[in-house]
């Protein structure tokens, strides 16, 4: 347990943004690809069936 009082607050603040950019750079990448890349059955990023879309 140790460990954990080696953590400190700047640490776990750029963890948090690291999460954050990778999650808002994903979701960017989603959207400019190409459904065949990313989308749905995509071989990159795969968003789902490619069957509901209509339901």
């Amino acid at each position: 347990m140790e460990f954990l009082t080696s953590i400190t607050v700047g640490q776990v603040i750029s963890a948090f943004l690291v999460c954050v950019l990778i999650r808002e750079i994903l979701f960017t990448v989603s959207h400019i690809l190409p459904d065949s890349i990313a989308g749905p059955g995509g071989w990159l990023i795969d968003t789902g069936p490619e069957s509901r879309e209509g339901e």
